[in-house]
């Protein structure tokens, strides 16, 4: 086993399914013990016993990250079960394809809710915990789609600009107390969440505009968030990683 994130604490959002479970898997790997929380609590769960199965340190429980409670519940679990909190991946959020002349006030509220309120309640918990274990690293999720637009998912892409610069001023605030926060924004990747979200035909329609002309894959992004929290990165704070195939780097000239 290699130990990237030996000795660490991590607690990460969104747990079950996707990209979230591809970190879990990953970070296991790399020696981190680990807080797994989801709304989908029997998803968290089998997630959670597979690993222990395989001879890993996890704890797990279902919690919703529009809750501050539930947040300072997780904290409270890495801390008191795990021995201290090092890194958090705000994983969790929703998609949702919507213009703006479709987006509702209720829609609206709903995505801000979990992609961008989520990401400030993570914050808002877990920075006192990194700071008792002398510092920390925090990946944001936010995604190409915080980076350009797209004409489509009004209220979604604005969830993830803003997550882009809520984690830009987090990392210059926290950068004096050994804290890190970067932002990490992936392309269309095969989870539920595209698969689910955007149909067939438009996200053929999408990959055309990708560089590499494919979709990403679970593993990829988690590579990129393993990175970002582990030792590697420790002078990389306020950046932005784009895991998109060329996507923001311009589309590629039609045939």
């Amino acid at each position: 086993m290699s130990a990237r994130l030996s000795g660490k604490s991590v607690i990460i959002s969104g747990a079950a399914h996707g990209i979230g479970a591809a970190q879990a898997r990953l970070f296991a790997r790399e020696g981190a013990r680990l807080a797994l929380f989801d709304i989908d609590g029997e998803g968290v769960a089998k997630l959670a016993a597979e690993l222990v199965a395989d001879g890993h340190r996890v704890v797990h429980t279902t919690a919703d990250v529009v809750s501050e409670d539930d947040w300072i519940r997780v904290v409270a679990l890495a801390e008191d079960e795990l021995g201290g909190l090092h890194a958090l991946s705000n994983n969790a959020g929703i998609f949702r394809p919507e213009g703006v002349e479709e987006t509702t006030v209720e829609l609206f509220n709903t995505i801000t809710a979990i992609n961008q309120l989520g990401v400030i309640l993570g914050m808002k918990t877990a920075i006192p915990a990194l700071r008792r274990a002398g510092g920390g690293s925090i990946v944001n999720f936010s995604s190409i789609y915080g980076l350009t637009g797209s004409g489509l998912a009004t209220a979604y892409q604005g969830t993830k600009g803003a997550v882009r610069l809520i984690t830009k001023t987090a990392a210059v605030q926290y950068a004096p107390e050994a804290i890190r926060v970067n932002s990490v924004h992936p392309t269309m990747i095969d989870t539920p969440l595209i698969r689910n979200g955007v149909p067939e035909n438009e996200l053929r329609r999408l990959l055309k505009l990708v560089p590499m002309q494919r979709i990403g894959q679970a593993d990829e992004v988690a590579h990129a968030a393993l990175f970002l929290l582990s030792d590697e990165a420790s002078l990389i704070t306020g950046a932005e990683l784009a895991v998109d195939g060329g996507y923001t780097a311009g589309a590629p000239i039609p045939d």
